[in-house]
């Protein structure tokens, strides 16, 4: 398989670093790095970004042959994180529930990903919340999500419509309110965790665009989206291990022996 193409996923709440862990994966990232990620209240938040990072700086080095620790990760004005010098490169990053999922592919493209779990833990009775979130959608996502089934069902039609838009904002560089006009019309009703779904519509004033949708599931609790502006292959998430992000790593620094403290610090979640 092409290195060009990748899908990764990462169960993050499953990796407990341990001392050493953390003061490899920090001397790994670039300084304004580490000072987003201190700003994180929580380990399980803070986990999931660094663990972004890392696919991110892998991907570039093991698909364009750039050494490890020259490869510079800036964003550019829309928040859209991309390598310096070098625009054929295009990746997304997306953490959300238990996973961190990463996808990078080359070429003159926009790209957005999203993952979701699939479960509303919002406290407010879901009707209600449905009321206050009722601009989010069009009318027609909103029977859509509606008539899924039983509470549980149109929890989860719920998560992946949102997942939807969240991976179509990202590849535009806007925010989910941004995005009105459009609408996702879905066709195919379940989703998978052995095949992609991609006859998913985007729609604009009733006219579809010409986008690809990618969706599937990682674990039954999970979805996740991936949208871009050309097609792209299909490609099957797949798990890798920190060990493996680890692999052929090569430090920028020195191990940031308060980085690390302050990690073990924050509270869990």
């Amino acid at each position: 398989m092409s290195t060009k193409s990748v899908r990764w996923m990462f169960n993050f709440t499953k990796w407990s670093p341990t001392m050493s862990d953390m003061l490899l994966a920090s001397s790994c990232i670039q300084k304004e790095e580490k000072e987003r990620l201190s700003r994180f209240v929580f380990k399980k938040d803070l986990k999931a970004s660094l663990i972004g990072r890392l696919m991110a700086r892998k991907y570039v080095s093991q698909s364009t042959g750039k050494k490890y620790d020259q490869i510079k990760l800036i964003r550019d004005e829309r928040g859209r994180p991309l390598v310096e010098d070098d625009p054929s490169v295009q990746f997304n990053i997306s953490h959300q529930g238990d996973f961190t999922v990463f996808a990078g592919e080359f070429g003159d493209l926009m790209l957005g990903i999203d993952v979701m779990k699939l479960e509303y833990t919002g406290g407010r009775d879901l009707n209600e919340f449905f009321r206050i979130m009722n601009r989010q959608f069009s009318p027609e996502e909103w029977q859509e999500i509606k008539r899924a089934g039983d509470r549980n069902e149109q929890e989860k039609m719920f998560c992946r419509h949102w997942c939807l838009k969240e991976s179509y904002t990202k590849a535009m560089g806007l925010g989910v309110t941004a995005t009105l006009q459009e609408k996702f019309k879905i066709n195919t009703k379940r989703l998978s965790m052995v095949d992609i779904v991609d006859d998913t519509e985007l729609l604009l004033k009733g006219e579809k665009m010409d986008w690809a949708i990618q969706e599937m599931l990682i674990d039954e609790e999970h979805c996740v989206a991936l949208t871009t502006n050309k097609k792209v292959d299909k490609v099957i998430f797949r798990e890798i291990t920190f060990e493996e992000l680890m692999q052929d790593c090569v430090p920028l620094g020195p191990p940031d022996e308060h980085f690390a403290r302050d990690y073990f610090n924050k509270r869990d979640k």
